[in-house]
């Protein structure tokens, strides 16, 4: 473990959280691997052992598909995100890859402008191809809150 380890999952959590808040959510699969499932699951259930989740998709094309259906089916009032992301503690390396635990909160900002604090929580990275094509190969977001807003959709991140 180094400072390069911290520096490169730092770049690609920031690229992430970028394609987020500045609406491009077409490329948000694109830093997952192709086979790899995204799952959004909550501390207590963590702690419990508990496989239940809040979403869970398999694959890339799940996401997409995700993508398309907010692009395309929901009806939602405009909003924007904007991710405020912690220093990634890298906890392993391991057969090539990072394992890392980064502490994040989303704040959602209104047509309206009105601000409020969407969520907040740690993401459990395992990160792979970190040498050239850094991607995430796990990556369970885990919130602090069982509740969450039923746009959830806008704030996915991912696992297997």
């Amino acid at each position: 473990m180094n400072i390069e380890h911290v520096v490169r999952i730092a770049d690609l959590n920031a690229r992430y959280a970028d394609a987020i808040d500045t609406n491009r959510l077409e490329a948000w699969p694109d830093f997952l691997l192709k086979r790899r499932a995204y799952r959004v699951t909550t501390a207590e259930n963590v702690a419990q052992g508990l496989p239940l989740s809040l979403m869970y998709a398999t694959s890339q094309a799940m996401l997409r598909d995700r993508v398309t259906a907010l692009r395309e089916a929901n009806v939602y009032e405009a909003q924007r995100y904007r991710h405020v992301i912690g220093t990634p503690l890298i906890t392993a390396v391991e057969n090539g890859a990072l394992r890392a635990r980064t502490s994040f909160m989303a704040a959602r900002i209104m047509r309206t402008g009105d601000t409020m604090l969407f969520a907040t929580g740690c993401y459990e990275d395992c990160v792979v191809d970190w040498a050239d094509d850094a991607r995430f190969a796990r990556r369970p977001v885990i919130l602090d809150s069982q509740q969450i807003d039923t746009l959830l959709a806008f704030h996915v991140r991912s696992t297997t």
